[in-house]
């Protein structure tokens, strides 16, 4: 469904991004893979360029570089010919009590999950809005926020809970602004995912070490709710999916 589109993925080193960039690409997309982790990434890229069909390229960048960040995604579009989707993915997260916090942690969590949303989102729009009047005939902006961009799920997620309030508003102002140039503005806010962040162990971060009952989220999950969201005829715009795993309460 996704032939002759080039995606942007970021954060694709591990967790969400990987599996958005595998089913992506299983969609028929060419996807460029951006993180800082160069040696995942060209794993990735060789084990998706290794199936029938599968078109990945690896792009060693930090979102936090607004630079190196533009350089990626010029040299992406320039390499495959556009890009008609871009999955804002990298993160990071910071929980402790504020009176506990380190301020460097705090800014650090700014840095990735806004400014690198910022980064991305600014250097691919003229690339985006290029596409929607090509033959698809719309492109597509995701971004994965968090149900904490919602609600504050416990008073620890303090910043990581503000960085994903401010994604869901950057969100929807894009949606507004780019909604006649048909480039679709959306957000995929998922409940606990079992991922890097949530296996760490770090103190009063979500823990998804030991899942009971029906389970945690996987990555797959995520990205099946990315695929719905850039596969929906034109006309469609899905904007926002809220994705928890079933026995999560809040």
């Amino acid at each position: 469904m996704l032939k002759n589109t080039t995606a942007v993925v970021t954060g694709a080193s591990s967790g969400i991004g990987t599996a958005v960039a595998e089913a992506l690409a299983a969609q028929g997309a060419t996807v460029a893979l951006f993180a800082r982790r160069r040696d995942r990434l060209t794993e990735l890229a060789e084990a998706i360029n290794a199936r029938d069909g599968g078109r990945a390229h690896p792009y060693a960048v930090d979102v936090t570089d607004a630079d190196a960040v533009r350089a990626a995604i010029e040299s992406a579009a320039g390499d495959h010919g556009g890009i008609d989707i871009l999955v804002n993915n990298a993160g990071s997260g910071t929980w402790s009590p504020a009176l506990e916090a380190d301020l460097t942690d705090w800014h650090s969590t700014v840095e990735v999950n806004v400014n690198g949303v910022l980064n991305t989102t600014h250097a691919a729009l003229p690339h985006l809005t290029r596409a929607a009047s090509g033959e698809r005939g719309v492109a597509d902006l995701v971004t994965i926020s968090s149900v904490a961009g919602r609600r504050i799920p416990t008073p620890q997620s303090n910043v990581y809970a503000a960085t994903k309030h401010a994604v869901s508003a950057f969100t929807e102002a894009l949606r507004q602004e780019l909604a006649e140039r048909h480039v679709r503005a959306g957000l995929v806010e998922p409940g606990v995912v079992v991922t890097e962040l949530t296996t760490s162990g770090q103190e009063y971060a979500p823990d998804a070490r030991n899942p009971t009952g029906y389970g945690l989220l996987r990555p797959e999950d995520v990205a099946t709710a990315v695929v719905f969201m850039v596969t929906q005829p034109r006309h469609a715009a899905v904007n926002e999916i809220l994705l928890r795993p079933t026995e999560q309460v809040r």
